[in-house]
């Protein structure tokens, strides 16, 4: 997952997630596999006027950016997704830090060096 936006007025992962996807992967990270159903049923605790399909959408969404896979798993009533996590949290936060020094490196690498050399222990 390469983010594209990191928002320096947000915390942890809401920094470069939108506030939604982050909740949900905050719950993917615990629970590790999970349907659109279940996680919903978390997240309309919180969001009651929540509705099951933007939930469907947003995991949808995480699954396009590598952050969740889809299988398809047969089911009482039929066919149903079932979603997983593809890294773990530290493996993510990893990938968000390493993209973000190398966007820094290659736009700002003096500044970058200069800076990272004075916080070093």
């Amino acid at each position: 997952m390469e983010p594209h936006e990191f928002k320096l007025t947000e915390e942890g992962i809401k920094a470069v997630l939108p506030p939604l996807e982050a909740e949900i992967m905050e719950h993917m990270w615990k629970v590790k596999v999970a349907t659109a159903g279940q996680v919903y049923e978390i997240m309309k605790e919180k969001h009651p006027d929540i509705r099951r399909s933007t939930i469907s959408i947003l995991m949808n969404r995480l699954c396009e950016r590598g952050l969740l896979r889809r299988s398809v798993e047969k089911g009482r009533g039929g066919m149903r997704y079932v979603y997983s996590i593809t890294s773990t949290r530290e493996e993510f936060e990893e990938k968000v830090v390493q993209s973000i020094l190398d966007a820094l490196m290659t736009n700002f690498k003096e500044a970058t060096y200069a800076y990272l050399s004075k916080i070093k222990k």
